[in-house]
């Protein structure tokens, strides 16, 4: 099992139950050390004191706050500590909200929020009556030195947590908007009939990091004393003149020739106007 990130209870009303988080993902980097470029050694850091010119040990450290230039307040740990809010052991629930009225665009990091001991049933009532509604859980909750707003849902077997940016925190940028009137019907329908071409189901597993795999050959060449091979360099894509002609192309790339000719047909004639009839007098 990972290793639990927070322990304490989940409360709503006058329910409460013990809860403990786990990371639920986590980015993979190819990690690099600082060697001397002379023999290949390896290099350390030196933590530098400026004011007597020396280096220092790192018990010698303590935490500092600017708060004016070059003028600092030092801080403890234990200082840290006793200023930590309720929710540092209780995640209260705020409300719930509709799913749908969620951008993602708040969601910072996930987590799997497990039921602890004698926490199991209140914690399955919750996940049911959330997957039955479409609510999510809007709560409090401090953990790695700050208090953050949290949305938790019902995943596949289980609640997800997910950390939210305060919306200061989210840049909000006026020239960021579509106008979707520059687009004509025909335009839509092919370019609908391109997305439904190259649909599937979502299946992550599928998709691959090809930079790192990259990095990763290159590395195990290396080690074997073996010539390093770059990748196919991909080509430069070609500025979009005729947005019918490139959509048309694209339909016939991921379609049968035949098959993409006649829906290509279909929706050129559903595009055109249609004649009235003269009313007999």
């Amino acid at each position: 099992m990972a290793t639990t990130v927070w322990k304490g209870h989940l409360t709503f009303g006058l329910v409460s139950f013990p809860v403990k988080l786990y990371t639920a993902a986590r980015s993979e980097n190819m990690s690099f050390n600082q060697l001397h470029k002379a023999d290949n050694s390896r290099i350390k850091q030196v933590v530098y004191c400026q004011a007597e010119d020396k280096p220092v040990p790192r018990s010698e450290l303590v935490k500092g706050y600017e708060y004016e230039k070059d003028r600092y307040v030092v801080i403890d740990d234990e200082e840290i500590k006793k200023m930590a809010p309720n929710t540092a052991k209780v995640m209260e629930i705020i409300e719930f909200v509709k799913s749908t009225e969620v951008d993602p665009v708040y969601f910072e990091s996930s987590y799997y929020m497990a039921p602890d001991d004698a926490g199991e049933k209140p914690y399955a009532l919750l996940f049911d009556v959330l997957k039955k509604t479409g609510y999510v859980g809007v709560a409090k909750v401090a953990m790695h030195n700050r208090e953050h707003i949290v949305i938790f849902r019902p995943g596949a077997t289980g609640l997800l947590m997910h950390t939210m940016y305060y919306s200061h925190e989210i840049r909000k940028v006026e020239e960021f908007r579509t106008d979707t009137t520059v687009v004509g019907e025909k335009e839509t329908a092919l370019a609908q009939m391109l997305v439904e071409t190259l649909a599937a189901p979502f299946e992550p597993e599928k998709y691959r990091d090809s930079y790192r795999d990259n990095l990763q050959a290159m590395i195990d060449a290396k080690i074997k004393g073996q010539e390093v091979v770059a990748p196919p360099s991909a080509h430069e894509p070609s500025k979009v003149v005729d947005i019918m002609e490139a959509l048309k192309q694209s339909l016939a790339i991921a379609k049968k020739p035949a098959a993409s000719a006649i829906a290509i047909d279909e929706v050129e004639q559903e595009a055109k106007p249609k004649k009235r009839t003269a009313r007999k007098g």
